[in-house]
């Protein structure tokens, strides 16, 4: 039984299209009168879910419950939700308070209790003088503004709202954030938000829902997200981060850039390998030199409006990106120090790339969708199941996909300092991970290579 306090509860959530997976296994649940915000890239999944709680898609798996009742096949019309889209769908033979009315009249409510709702939603959306008009006469905001008065008129228990804003351009998106906010306050009702905007979910959540590649990676508040990301995904796309490769010492104490550094996290082991979120803002500058912890030259330096955004190369040879309010010229050798609370320590996801695989004959071993070549392998026999480990860096990337044994794309990728880190999905749809130091673009079309030597093989049963 759902908690008295949640409205809406996902429950080992699954959606397919075809052979993709579109939502793996989620569970969420939402709770009465909060402002949760879907966030993520492209494809990740969230307006999929969004539609499932909305009841425009049925799931294949699992339960959508509202109030604590399975709601999976009932139709959207019969559930007290309303949708506001990307494209507002207005009527354009109808003025505003006709549009606006439209979906009471249909329900047959009386005349003066229309008329009383409608006048009461056009003033919360700050569109009392405008029940008259033409929505063709009206702007971007305006529209929208419309579009969410229609909404509301409904008395919805949950306002699901599907990238509202995306159309608008930047200011009128800035002022529309302030009154979405002031909106759910007044109202008290759950507003679900879909949107691939970080600052837009910052500035709107109650909590945040980051999803990538079908999957929730962290629940929170936007403070939680934004000082705590979980993982390397959401340390790079929640505001800016150096993410850099580091090396739990002991509890408090890690390495990373070639120095060490007092931290607050412990529990991770010692000598543990890790990854390290280091904001840029959390960077700061000296003229103390007992405060200072490692040494850096400017590289550039750029004014961002609020503040300087800088790119500093540390004595150790990694690049760091700073921002703060006063600038450092370039080819400036400046004193930095990082304080124990501003380093973030995360486990790393995976170490090295471990793939299944199986022995074609005593050189070649199949995987990921290809015939490598490798080292003979003593105890392994052709048709053996194998498990195959090759380090990131022991993976080439090919400029031309007929060069490599396996074609990919490059699906993700990461700065960490001294290499970039990238995540390469091949055409059968295998993740390999590369560490290199040559410069890829998110989409570039590549061919992987592996050298016999750099393949470590063991039979699955004694793996």
């Amino acid at each position: 039984m759902a908690s008295e306090e949640h409205i809406i509860d996902l429950k080992h959530v699954s959606k397919r299209f075809g052979d993709k997976t579109v939502l793996d296994d989620i569970n969420l649940y939402i709770r009465k009168g909060e402002f949760v915000t879907l966030l993520g890239p492209s494809g990740c999944g969230k307006t999929t879910t969004l539609r499932l709680i909305g009841g425009f898609l049925a799931p294949d798996e699992g339960e959508i419950l509202l109030d604590g009742k399975d709601i999976s096949s009932i139709p959207p019309y019969k559930r007290p939700f309303n949708t506001v889209f990307q494209r507002y769908a207005l009527f354009p033979h109808l003025d505003v308070y006709e549009n606006i009315a439209f979906g009471l009249k249909l329900q047959k409510v009386p005349e003066d209790e229309i008329e009383r709702r409608v006048k009461r939603v056009l003033k919360l959306v700050s569109m009392s003088d405008y029940e008259d008009r033409d929505v063709d006469s009206l702007s971007g905001g305006q529209q929208q503004r419309v579009a969410i008065a229609r909404a509301l008129v409904n008395q919805p228990k949950i306002l699901l709202l599907d990238e509202p804003l995306a159309a608008l351009d930047l200011k009128m998106r800035q002022d529309m954030q302030i009154e979405l906010k002031e909106m759910h306050k007044k109202l008290g009702i759950t507003f679900i938000y879909v949107t691939h905007d970080q600052e837009e979910a910052l500035t709107l959540s109650d909590t945040i829902v980051v999803m990538n590649e079908g999957k929730i990676q962290q629940i929170g508040t936007p403070i939680d997200i934004y000082n705590e990301p979980v993982n390397c995904f959401v340390a790079d796309f929640i505001g800016e981060s150096n993410i850099l490769k580091g090396k739990m010492l002991r509890d408090r104490r890690v390495a990373f850039i070639k120095h060490e550094f007092d931290c607050v996290d412990e529990g991770f082991g010692e000598m543990t390998p890790v990854d390290v979120v280091v904001r840029p803002e959390d960077i700061y500058f000296t003229t103390d030199p007992a405060k200072c912890q490692f040494k850096a030259t400017v590289n550039s330096c750029t004014f961002k409006g609020v503040h300087y955004e800088m790119w500093v190369d540390t004595d150790t040879g990694y690049e760091l990106m700073i921002q703060d309010y006063d600038p450092y010229p370039v080819g400036a050798e400046v004193m930095l120090y990082i304080d124990p609370d501003d380093i973030q320590v995360m486990r790393k996801e995976r170490t090295r790339n471990v793939m299944d695989g199986k022995m074609v004959d005593e050189t070649h071993v199949e995987m990921i969708g290809g015939v490598f070549e490798c080292l003979p392998q003593e105890g392994i026999a052709p048709g053996d199941d194998v498990r195959v480990t090759v380090r990131f860096e022991k993976v080439d990337l090919e400029d031309h996909q007929e060069e490599g044994v396996v074609a990919g794309e490059v699906h993700f990728l990461l700065y960490k300092g001294d290499h970039y880190h990238l995540t390469i999905l091949t055409e059968d749809g295998y993740h390999v991970w590369v560490d290199t130091n040559d410069i890829w673009d998110k989409g570039d079309l590549v061919g992987i290579t592996i050298a016999p030597e750099d393949l470590l093989i063991e039979k699955k049963n004694e793996a």
